[in-house]
């Protein structure tokens, strides 16, 4: 690794009531943001479709459900390796529609610009955004743009929102996750996180960091496809793998038991996690996923998930328990167990 100087400096775990103005924690989808949520903006909104807590708002207008989600993106560096702000903005809200077992169908796409932002850096994130929607079947169908004065922004900010068609009686939510289910994770984890990271930072290591920015509809649409009942999806955005577990126990008010020798984690993860001090079960992913599938159809499931590239390596790294209290059991290399929590503060800002 090479930089003259690191700093890491994660929020203070302050309670939500202590902080009087919006930190960095309060985006970085742990404890902080959590308290924003269910503290502050749940109540203004407070409604039954809201209150599912769902990576997509599911709406029935007739007979048809349509899923509807939205996010956005503040990404620095806008190019990372594996990636850009574009890319992200794509496959980000195309995932949160897959995750509901969605199609994907139309997007919207609103652009903050800054002041002095070099036009053929925007037109290499729209390059991207294009060719993304595209490859990703979706249609950019309305918009819009604001500039704001130089140095009130940082080049480029973006918001999509998106619609998909849900096809199938399936509900994909955290309520329905039963006891006995199996957990299967789609594949190794902490790849998007630490390739910004050390972008941003400007390290170097022996083993390449890429990020794992894919699209994750067509793996769910075969599991649907085949009839293999799936309880609940979460992609593994901000908080990773382990505030997506918290989050969903929480939800269903179950038990799960996860095993860390059954989670992959690559070298050059591994390797930049123990340098930097981070874990990667809290670092975040953007073509990751977790799948709450009953144990009688997870191996159907797993070979059905494995014949795609983006989820080649799925495997089973725990179970929902007969407890019904909400946590979240990590048993360690080591053998001894402990509860999983949100983070209170930021591990890595601004990563999507």
């Amino acid at each position: 690794m090479t930089k003259n100087q690191i700093e890491i400096n994660p929020e203070c775990p302050l309670p939500f009531s202590a902080n009087e103005r919006v930190t960095l924690g309060h985006g970085s989808g742990g404890q902080l943001s959590h308290q924003l949520l269910t503290e502050l903006i749940y109540p203004y909104f407070d409604n039954p479709i809201l209150a599912t807590g769902h990576d997509s708002a599911l709406l029935s207008i007739g007979n048809q459900r349509l899923a509807f989600t939205t996010d956005s993106f503040v990404v620095s560096p806008l190019f990372f390796p594996g990636g850009d702000i574009g890319k992200l903005a794509i496959y980000g809200t195309v995932n949160d529609l897959a995750m509901s077992g969605a199609k994907p169908l139309y997007l919207s796409c609103s652009l903050i610009l800054e002041e002095g932002l070099p036009m053929n850096t925007l037109s290499t994130v729209l390059a991207s955004m294009s060719h993304t929607a595209e490859e990703s079947g979706i249609k950019l169908v309305t918009g819009d743009t604001k500039v704001v004065e130089k140095g009130k922004g940082d080049g480029i900010y973006i918001n999509t929102s998106g619609i998909g068609v849900v096809a199938h009686d399936i509900c994909i939510a955290p309520q329905q996750i039963e006891k006995g289910d199996l957990i299967i994770l789609s594949g190794d984890i902490g790849r998007h996180g630490m390739a910004v990271m050390a972008m941003r930072e400007g390290l170097t290591f022996d083993n390449p960091l890429n990020s794992d920015c894919a699209a994750l509809s067509d793996p769910i649409q075969s599991l649907l496809n085949e009839g293999i009942v799936i309880h609940c999806l979460r992609d593994l955005t901000r908080g990773g793998l382990a505030t997506a577990l918290v989050e969903l126990s929480e939800s269903a008010e179950k038990t799960f038991l996860v095993e860390e020798t059954a989670i992959p984690v690559s070298d050059a993860v591994t390797g930049a996690c123990e340098m930097l001090g981070l874990d990667p079960c809290y670092v975040a992913n953007e073509g990751r996923f977790i799948a709450f599938i009953p144990a009688a159809q997870a191996e159907a499931a797993l070979t059905l998930l494995r014949n795609h590239s983006v989820s080649a390596t799925s495997c089973i790294i725990g179970s929902v328990d007969e407890g019904n209290k909400s946590q979240v059991v990590y048993k360690t290399t080591m053998g001894s167990e402990r509860l999983m929590q949100r983070l209170p503060g930021e591990q890595l800002p601004r990563i999507c």
